[in-house]
């Protein structure tokens, strides 16, 4: 009798299997609990080979994965999710979604999804009625929405009282007739529906829209944030509407439709966020039983069909929205998400290109937050024998229900209170006691550090730069002489400072210096690294305030195209080509935010040049496609600002201490791109009433809203800032304005002294840095003043080894004492250094095997997305955008008499940090 042939089992055996298999459990299952707060990467396990056997093998290795999420009598050991797709309309964060709420291990704590199946259950409701164009209003969808709720506790198998009282609100009225049956239905209607939906909508809007606004506006959360809502006005279901407005009538196109797929994206998108929104609770650990029983990650397996098969769309769609909306949640924990299969090119582009690893390398990127994609090629060979077998993970598992414990404890503390009296109670009722602190401290900006100001030198420092660039330039040059690559990159810079007072409000000695240090480092690592790619630097002034910058944009991009001509005329290989490294291939710039840079941008664009900006922050400034900022836009600075503001100790109280502000006079030039940007967006985020006033010496006052005061002294400035100041409500003067204006300002009000009797607190942006670091204001004791930088202070316990090795080389560069140096805790050298960096990288990664570098590899480099550790903290651009760095770190400085003190830091100072987890103002919406 002929033994009947059996397929190979088990997880394949190909190089490091077994490391990959043991880092798998301990990923989703560690022995620590702690171990479950960071991020793992997207991992891709790609089984491409023969297709006869294609399907065998997914399913063979997802079977092996799966099998150790299982226990005995095949039940859950941890919460995971098998989503698969029938077609390509199918959107598989439902189906995962499901997955992770069903049939849960015993007593494990369940991800509820309170805000998940909302959106849910609007978007099939959308989709469904998508034939009728007509976007069906917030409430049916709202309705809908709560009808949905019962279903979803009857598939958890909830208590059946739940479910009857969730119920009552979706039976109609009682039948009756007259004036008593009138009377009775109205009852009946107000309190089963009209008041629950009511009550219900209201709980979700404050949850997933804004918070709530107790004494002071409301605060946007994250749904608002992400469809551009004011977070204000709109209800969750309002909002869904206008989702619905959006994508009914594209949903009505046939599936194959581009817009049709758009729109599937968009909402695969948005479900996606609100499930890993939702997957960040409950907390990990701390004292309440329920919140100790996460003891395990939540886990997708997503098997990957091939091309050709329905389902690969909604698979890879689902692998796109994922990966997209987790950069989105500030890189919050878990789930961990598996991907098995072949994916397309197209996807394997979208995620940023990962380079493949093997198994041992994958298996240890589980345990880090640092990786985004994990993308392992499996061999065919390992599929046709006997794998491993994948032993079951080991969550602690629990004999009690957490809500029977978290009685217990209730009740045992209840009764011990009541045992205790009013006596004992009394041992145990806080102390109400005042903070006097202030944030940043209470030494004055005089002091001892700044007792005679920083002695400047400019035209020295300035040439002193230059004439490093050009030593570094002739390096490069020598390098092309050796048969090396090498280019050329443009810096532009405002006009070269010439007097003391320029120096003070103008970043192009610190910037030009930090461009320096980078051309020297890239030099000396090009000695020894072949695949580095040395670079001129060309730095072209701009004029005072870039006013010539548009003209200046316009003769490169004749030079760029010139070259072009040439290259392209085989007849001309001689006369007036320029040499191979001295062509350009991108720019360094800008430092401000100005009209002219803006229009620059737009004309740079059209050589298709990558331009990467350095401390230039207005989000008006993103019009071009080829340009890439650095630091945190205005709207992020904004809303820092104004949190910290309005919920920080800040504004000096007579009795001594300080409290947070409650009004704000915010100091704009109305005709300055970058000041009433920020001058607006913290205006709108600021919990609090304000005060604008319009600044202008040179009397620009365009732009400016009617009703606003426009002043053009600064002595006026100063009475008309003191009048409001007179307010009893805590006030701060937020300071938009430019520098110069900044010092004129504060020197008339020590001149007029009618409210320096008193401390004053201002709060300005990386503008006020030029000038707070030089000892401008040692004598004024009345002065408190914070403002916004882009590095930590190298002292700062926070600041990571980068930062500190930075500043110690910084200090070998600058010739004469640190102490003497005015911007060795500013930060624009240090933006410039890490720009310069990202630039580089890019031209390494642009390098042919026949030795160009084109600059449209390096715009596909920088849409791939870089990511190092830099000066200014963890630089991580995203793959497929020209936005700023995902969560870059701003910092809020106090300027003291001993030299600057951090107030606060946001975002990723060191790799694994965040701004969610610095919470409070840093938290991101």
């Amino acid at each position: 009798m002929a033994v009947p042939h059996r397929s190979p089992t088990g997880f394949p055996d190909d190089e490091g299997a077994d490391d990959f298999v043991r880092e798998f459990r301990q990923a989703v299952s560690p022995a620590e609990r702690d171990l479950l707060a960071h991020t793992p990467p997207l991992v891709i396990l790609d089984v491409a080979g023969d297709d006869t056997g294609y399907d065998a093998r997914v399913r063979r290795l997802i079977g092996a994965l799966e099998r150790a999420l299982r226990g005995p009598h095949d039940v859950k050991l941890v919460p995971y999710a098998l989503p698969t797709a029938d077609d390509g309309s199918e959107l598989l964060s439902g189906a995962a979604a499901r997955g992770l709420t069903l049939g849960l291990p015993r007593h494990m704590t369940p991800d509820r999804l309170p805000g998940f199946w909302p959106l849910w259950d609007s978007v099939g409701y959308i989709r469904e009625h998508a034939g009728e164009r007509q976007a069906p209003g917030a409430d049916v969808l709202r309705d809908h929405a709560h009808s949905q709720v019962r279903i979803h506790r009857q598939q958890r198998r909830e208590g059946r009282l739940q479910v009857f009282l969730w119920a009552l609100g979706g039976k109609d009225a009682p039948p009756a007739g007259g004036l008593r049956g009138w009377l009775l239905g109205s009852l009946w209607q107000g309190l089963t529906r009209t008041f629950p939906r009511w009550w219900w909508a209201r709980r979700k809007t404050r949850t997933l829209v804004r918070a709530p606004r107790l004494l002071r506006p409301a605060r946007q959360r994250w749904l608002g944030g992400m469809l551009g809502m004011s977070g204000k006005t709109e209800t969750l279901f309002a909002v869904m509407d206008e989702v619905a407005d959006r994508q009914m009538s594209r949903l009505v196109l046939p599936l194959e439709h581009p817009r049709h797929q758009e729109s599937l994206l968009a909402l695969e998108l948005l479900l996606t966020r609100a499930l890993l929104e939702d997957l960040r609770t409950p907390a990990i650990g701390r004292i309440r039983p329920l919140q100790r029983r996460r003891t395990a990650r939540p886990v997708i397996l997503v098997p990957l069909p091939r091309q050709e098969r329905p389902g690969a769309q909604a698979a890879e769609r689902f692998l796109r929205a994922f990966h997209q909306e987790r950069k989105n949640t500030a890189q919050a924990p878990g789930p961990l998400v598996i991907a098995v299969g072949s994916p397309s090119d197209e996807l394997v582009a979208e995620l940023g290109g990962p380079s493949p690893v093997g198994l041992t390398s994958a298996g240890r990127l589980l345990h880090q937050s640092g990786s985004d994609v994990v993308l392992v090629r499996l061999r065919e060979e390992p599929f046709t024998r006997e794998g491993l077998f994948v032993r079951p993970t080991s969550p602690t598992s629990y004999r009690v229900g957490g809500r029977v414990v978290t009685a217990g404890v209730a009740g045992g503390t209840a009764l011990a209170v009541g045992l205790l009296g009013v006596g004992g109670a009394a041992l145990f009722a806080p102390v109400k006691k005042e903070s006097s602190s202030c944030v940043g401290g209470d030494v004055p900006v005089a002091g001892a550090k700044y007792a005679v100001p920083v002695p400047l030198h400019p035209k020295q420092w300035y040439d002193e730069t230059l004439a490093e660039i050009r030593v570094q330039n002739r390096r490069a040059e020598r390098f092309a002489a050796q048969g090396r690559t090498v280019r050329t990159v443009v810096a532009f810079a405002s006009t070269a400072p010439t007097s003391e007072t320029e120096t003070l409000f103008d970043g192009t000695i610190p910037e030009l210096r930090g461009i320096a240090m980078w051309q020297l480092k890239l030099n000396d690592d090009a000695v020894s690294d072949d695949s580095r790619v040395p670079l001129r630097v060309d730095v072209r002034t701009t004029g005072k305030g870039f006013e010539n910058a548009e003209q200046k944009a316009r003769e490169l991009v004749e030079e760029v195209k010139h070259d072009q001509r040439d290259e392209g005329d085989a007849g001309d290989a001689g006369g007036g080509a320029r040499k191979e490294y001295e062509k350009v291939i991108g720019v360094l710039g800008f430092a401000q935010s100005t009209e002219p840079t803006r229009e620059a941008l737009k004309i740079l664009e059209q050589a298709e040049l990558p331009v990467i900006g350095t401390t230039a922050t207005a989000d008006e400034m993103l019009v071009s496609a080829t340009y890439w900022p650095f630091t945190p836009l205005n709207s992020t600075e904004a809303r820092i600002e104004a949190n910290f503001a309005a919920a920080s100790p800040v504004v000096a109280r007579a009795s001594g201490g300080c409290e947070p502000a409650e009004r704000a006079i915010v100091v704009q030039s109305s005709a300055d791109l970058y000041s009433k940007s920020l001058a607006d967006k913290f205006r709108k985020d600021f919990h609090g009433s304000t005060k604008l006033v319009n600044f202008s010496q040179e009397g620009d006052f365009s732009g400016s809203p009617a009703g606003t005061p426009n002043i053009r002294s600064a002595h006026d400035l100063a009475e008309t800032v003191c009048d409001e100041l007179r307010d009893s409500d805590p006030t701060i003067v937020f300071w938009s304005a430019r520098a110069r204006d900044f010092v004129a300002f504060v020197n008339a009000l020590d001149t007029q002294g009618t409210c320096t009797h008193r401390d004053i607190t201002m709060l300005g942006g990386n503008e006020l840095t030029n000038v707070a670091l030089t000892g401008e204001f040692n004598d004024k004791d009345w002065l408190r003043l914070y403002y916004s930088a882009h590095r930590l202070p190298a002292e700062d316990k926070a600041a990571d080894e980068k930062t500190k090795q930075f500043v110690s080389e910084y200090d070998a560069f600058v010739s004469g004492p640190p102490t003497q140096d005015p911007w060795r805790d500013d930060g624009h050298s240090a933006v410039s250094y890490d720009a310069f960096h990202v630039l580089s990288r890019s031209a390494d990664m642009a390098l042919s095997g026949q030795g160009g570098v084109d600059p449209n590899a390096m715009l596909t480099a920088l849409r791939s997305g870089i990511t190092f550790d830099g000066a200014t903290g963890y630089v991580s651009y995203g793959q497929g955008s020209n936005m700023p760095p995902r969560d870059k770190t701003l910092v809020l400085l106090r300027q003291s008499g001993t030299g600057p003190k951090v107030a606060l830091v946001c975002g990723a100072y060191r790799q694994g940090e965040s701004s969610n987890a610095e919470g409070g103002a840093c938290a991101m919406p």
